[in-house]
């Protein structure tokens, strides 16, 4: 009787752990890919930081409050990462984080680890209700979150009225949770 009760501590531990997570940058990708003077540009924030909260057997206390530092922003050229840092861009003097709040997640029609994210994103003091898909797999000791989804970047006071720079982007997120 006392293994058995070990064992379903243990077990209501770990899944207790895997329910309460914090965003962690070894083992993440947020990326981002952007149409400049006809090439594109695939660039990259780290320092994320936040909670979620996930347990797909109980949707409706799932919550994710992450952020990035924008400080960070790497497209692989200096020059430009510096460009992206001043006010016409992201401005990380006064706005250093993005950041992603969900309101509500859903499951998804399609697969089995598929759901739909629906909450405001935080750009530049600019908050714009988002939704998209994303999928969940056990990844390196935690959960593993991935979406892919288009941006207006004048939807965020981003780069503006530039012609050179596409107004569409495309963020992908592989975030790992532990």
């Amino acid at each position: 009787m006392q293994k058995i009760t070990l064992i379903a501590t243990i077990g209501l531990f770990i899944l207790t752990q895997s329910q309460n997570m914090k965003p962690v940058d070894e083992g993440s990708a947020v990326k981002f890919r952007i149409k400049n003077f006809g090439g594109t540009v695939i660039g990259s924030f780290k320092g994320l930081n936040g909670t979620m909260h996930f347990n797909p057997a109980d949707l409706s206390s799932a919550s994710f409050d992450v952020t990035v530092d924008v400080n960070t922003i790497n497209t692989g050229i200096n020059m430009r990462n510096n460009d992206l840092k001043e006010e016409k861009y992201f401005d990380v003097k006064n706005f250093p984080k993005i950041r992603l709040v969900s309101s509500k997640i859903t499951k998804a029609k399609d697969g089995v680890n598929s759901f739909e994210f629906t909450g405001e994103l935080t750009i530049k003091g600019t908050k714009k209700t988002i939704q998209f898909p994303f999928t969940t797999s056990q990844a390196n000791g935690g959960t593993m979150f991935k979406a892919e989804f288009p941006l207006n970047r004048r939807d965020f006071n981003v780069g503006g009225s530039s012609i050179s720079l596409s107004d569409n982007l495309t963020v992908s997120l592989a975030v790992l949770g532990k």
